[in-house]
């Protein structure tokens, strides 16, 4: 028995490392990968496997960790900071895709309820491929991509109380009389045992723990707490997941999440493996061929119902076209979570092993697609809101539904002459803006998102509803008049039509451009930018400046040496690895090898209390030397032989790090 257990196991790793090596090379998600997988070694492929008990505690043991990792990961802080565009937007994406899912499969010829749970299903999208390739493009904080990532969240959430609609959906044998009550007093009862679990139990446990100082047995009790809650969830009648979720929600909120979720990934990887194994195992592969293009009218079908409710949905949160366009094409695919799903339809007979066959073979399509649907949603995107934008009403719908309430306040800002522009109101922005600010220069912020652009103008903030990568919303910011344009949009081909346009109005501006990566420098160059700051590149300054620091090399030199890399570029930086010597004749070579400097303080009954520096004999005594000394605020500078010092003073020291070590004993003990 052990053996074909970890034969099954074996089987399943290899085959999985040799089709997703395959699919590496070609850019495809590790997911569709393993669902390719289980087509290929289950039952209905060469029939290696088949589905049995060992990979049903497999696949269900990834459900259970896949919940708990998303519940530790939930910051519900982070939450709230994106609670229209999760919230709204979430729950409007799940109401009008389940609406048009709902028309067509009644037209068809399904049950309403059958229906209701397919919309259901194909409401939720891949949070693991949409991430990836977004994570891939370097868009994950462009205004699509967290768009995206708001709906994915309210996905991921929505499955928990999707699990429990789905038995009510199920059942005309489900009496609500008898069954509110029942409800009620399970949700109370959990509410109160998590409560208490996160209050009392799991610090208490993981405090216990932590103490020991053991890394295994952190790693067991992660697993205890989650499976635990798992199995009492389910002890009361709910489901498995529900229990690990809210484990997961319980740890997020203490000062132990990010342990413990670094402990449980490696096992939520191994196992979702198994379960989407599991899944590929249960595709039919000859019913896939037999009903070939049904299954691909299906698959075309249900990307158009998820991109016009993406597109819907984004669109009433005011966001412009092609953010709207963007975002609805990134969700057009079925979720990781719908399998879940399906798989308790199949339990509650909402679907016939037929419907579950079409559904299997049209999620992995969707899924497959995805990748490549998502890098040439660009082109037709543009060429979609160039159009639109060639009229009066087209380019409302471009800047957004609420561009025109907001155009009205934008005309009460003073024309300004000589001012800065700045496109983006993320991190980078909010910098300039401040900087800006305080050095009196006039400014004025463009920003797509209208909840920003609210909130901050109530704020008293310069800012202004618009996408700047159209002429008619930079001329309105006074492009013409301006000195200076920044863009601070993590969105590459956003950045190039903002320079590129922004030049094509006036030529003379200066344009001072973040960039991700180096190899943007050059197309941006091109385009006429004046300022290239690339993420990668500041970064690599950042840490070269704190190598130098650390080997004690002068200020002045790094200086030098820092403004020499920013003058002759990043090749120039990886030059001095090889060439450190500068005109200066200071050299990293002729640093200070083995020298550290520490801050020591005096403590109230040390040794060195009430004696002076000559007495004590630092450089004597101890081989090091005392640079300066803070005194509350005031600071010592090369203190003479006569100064006595204090208890609480400050002392900063130079030395050998063995030697500041064995002196720090004399700054802390009692007198002797």
């Amino acid at each position: 028995m052990e053996f074909s257990v970890l034969a099954h196991v074996d089987v399943i790793l290899g085959f999985a490392i040799l089709i997703l090596t395959i699919f590496y090379k070609f850019e495809v998600p590790p997911v569709l990968g393993f669902l390719v997988t289980g087509m290929l070694i289950g039952p209905h492929g060469l029939g290696i496997l088949d589905s049995g008990q060992n990979m049903e505690l497999n696949a269900e043991l990834g459900i259970v960790f896949l919940l708990f990792t998303i519940g530790v990961d939930l910051s519900l802080r982070e939450l709230w900071k994106m609670k229209k565009a999760v919230m709204a937007g979430g729950t409007l994406q799940l109401l009008f895709t389940t609406t048009l899912a709902l028309i067509v499969c009644t037209w068809i010829g399904f049950s309403p309820a059958t229906s209701i749970f397919i919309g259901f299903l194909i409401s939720l999208s891949s949070t693991a491929i949409v991430l990836k390739v977004l994570q891939d493009r370097n868009e994950v904080y462009t205004p699509h991509g967290k768009t995206s990532l708001a709906i994915l969240i309210y996905q991921d959430l929505a499955i928990v109380p999707l699990i429990l609609i789905t038995p009510v959906l199920a059942g005309s044998s489900v009496s609500f009389e008898g069954a509110l009550p029942n409800i009620f007093f399970k949700g109370s009862l959990i509410i109160l045992v998590f409560i208490l679990s996160a209050r009392f139990l799991v610090p208490w446990i993981f405090y216990h723990v932590g103490k020991t100082g053991s890394k295994q047995l952190f790693f067991v009790s992660v697993v205890f707490i989650c499976l635990s809650a798992a199995v009492f969830t389910s002890s009361i009648g709910l489901s498995l997941a529900l229990g690990a979720f809210l484990a997961g929600i319980v740890i997020s909120g203490s000062q132990y999440s990010q342990q413990a979720m670094g402990n449980i990934l490696p096992l939520k990887d191994m196992f979702m493996s198994f379960f989407f194994v599991s899944v590929g195992m249960l595709l039919d592969i000859s019913y896939l061929f037999n009903h070939l293009p049904i299954l691909i009218l299906a698959t075309i079908t249900l990307i158009v119902i998820k991109i016009i409710a993406g597109v819907g949905v984004t669109s009433l949160l005011g966001f412009p076209l092609r953010t709207t366009l963007l975002t609805g094409l990134a969700l057009a695919q079925v979720g990781e979570f719908s399998f879940v799903l399906s798989r308790l339809g199949m339990e509650y007979t909402l679907l016939t092993e037929e419907t579950y066959q079409a559904f299997l073979a049209v999620s992995i399509l969707t899924m497959g697609v995805t990748p490549f649907l998502i890098s040439a949603s660009y082109k037709p995107a543009d060429f979609i809101v160039k159009k639109a934008s060639s009229t009066a009403f087209g380019m409302k719908l471009v800047q957004g539904i609420y561009s025109e309430s907001l155009d009205d306040e934008e005309q009460k800002e003073p024309q300004m002459k000589d001012h800065l522009i700045i496109a983006g109101f993320g991190f980078s922005g909010k910098t300039v803006s401040k900087a800006a600010k305080a050095a009196g220069i006039p400014y004025i912020i463009l920003e797509t998102n209208p909840e920003i652009v609210q909130k901050e103008k109530a704020k008293g903030e310069k800012i202004q509803y618009g996408d700047a990568t159209f002429g008619a919303v930079q001329e309105h910011a006074g492009i013409k008049s301006a000195r200076v344009l920044v863009t601070g949009i993590s969105d590459a081909a956003i950045t190039r039509k903002i320079v590129e346009k922004a030049k094509e109005l006036n030529p003379s501006i200066c344009i001072i451009a973040k960039v991700h990566d180096l190899q943007e420098m050059k197309r941006l160059n091109a385009l006429g930018a004046d300022e290239i700051i690339p993420e990668e590149y500041e970064t690599s300054v950042e840490i070269f400046t704190r190598l130098l620091e650390k080997y004690l090399v002068p200020r002045e030199d790094i200086e030098k040496m820092v403004n020499d890399v920013r003058a002759n570029g990043y090749r120039r930086l990886r030059k001095l690895v090889v060439d450190t010597d500068i005109d200066s004749g200071f050299s990293i070579k002729d640093g200070l090898p083995g020298i550290d400097i520490q801050v020591l303080k005096v403590g109230k009954d040390s040794y060195f209390d009430g004696k002076t520096l000559a007495d004590l004999g630092f450089r004597r005594k101890h081989g090091v030397t005392v640079l300066s000394v803070r005194r509350r605020s005031n600071m010592i500078s090369t203190p003479a032989g006569d100064f006595i010092l204090q208890a609480n003073d400050a002392c900063i020291l130079l030395g050998k790090p063995g030697d500041l070590y064995n002196v720090r004993k004399f700054f802390e003990s009692a007198r002797r």
